[in-house]
């Protein structure tokens, strides 16, 4: 049943409410680093129309969308460390809802949350101050707001099963950090893949971080064919698949093993 995990997606989504400094400081942090990302292009193109075919607009809109679907895409990976770190895990796991549905309805609160009152704030001055393009078209802004999802569901999934390695190891921040940093570079969000060389496209095909940002901002302007998004959002599917396996492998692994002492 559906109940217990909505509940908690509540709870999350209420539990940010709650912190209303925070709220606008994450406004402003997400609006700035637009800006900031505007001025560096801006001062790159240096009044050209294109690069490499490329438009200013379409990079614009590339950074904008990425940046604030980052903003939504928060996915906390200390939710399992924490909870092996201090023990509660123990208590958790005999709770009769599933921990794993737990996370995630944990975070799609969190997300939820994010989308009403930072990105769409976020996006609403930044299309006005720095101005992104419009979508292709109207089927094109549905199947955008659908591979987005998917992106979400890539991204937690990676999370999910690098948050598994707490089973083994004391400390995980130094994991998340890299997982962090390639998220960041190779999703596209930081650098658009545009300008990325020829060998390392060819090597970002067999790698899941562009379908997290990249795929639903090139549906977003219009640059795959109907066919091209079919595959596109069957490898986000894919990976999700793939990686929650590794994940939930890991998962079962991990409980066998597990040791709390105290409490």
């Amino acid at each position: 049943m559906l109940t217990p995990y909505l509940a908690f997606a509540r709870k999350s989504f209420l539990g940010r409410s709650a912190y209303r400094f925070n709220h606008f400081m994450g406004i402003l942090n997400t609006i700035v680093q637009i800006f900031i990302f505007w001025e560096i292009y801006q001062a790159l193109y240096h009044g050209r129309g294109e690069i490499d075919g490329v438009t200013m607009s379409m990079v614009t809109t590339n950074f904008v969308l990425s940046i604030c679907l980052g903003a939504v895409f928060t996915v906390d990976d200390f939710y399992l460390p924490y909870r092996i770190g201090n023990g509660s895990i123990a208590t958790e796991l005999l709770l009769p809802v599933s921990f794993k549905g737990r996370m995630l309805a944990d975070n799609l609160g969190n997300a939820v949350f994010q989308l009403v009152f930072h990105f769409i704030p976020a996006l609403f001055v930044a299309a006005v101050v720095v101005g992104i393009d419009t979508p292709y078209s109207f089927p094109m802004f549905v199947l955008f707001i659908f591979s987005a999802l998917l992106g979400y569901g890539v991204l937690w999934s990676i999370s999910f099963a690098v948050q598994m390695s707490s089973f083994w190891l004391i400390n995980v921040w130094s994991i998340v950090t890299i997982k962090n940093v390639f998220v960041n570079v190779l999703s596209g969000s930081m650098i658009p893949l545009w300008f990325m060389p020829d060998w390392m496209d060819s090597i970002m095909r067999f790698l899941p971080f562009s379908s997290i940002y990249f795929t639903p901002v090139q549906i977003y302007l219009g640059e795959l064919s109907y066919r091209e998004i079919g595959e596109k959002c069957m490898i986000q599917i894919i990976w999700i698949f793939l990686i929650y396996l590794l994940g939930n492998f890991l998962w079962e692994r991990g409980k066998k093993k597990l040791v709390v002492q105290g409490g």
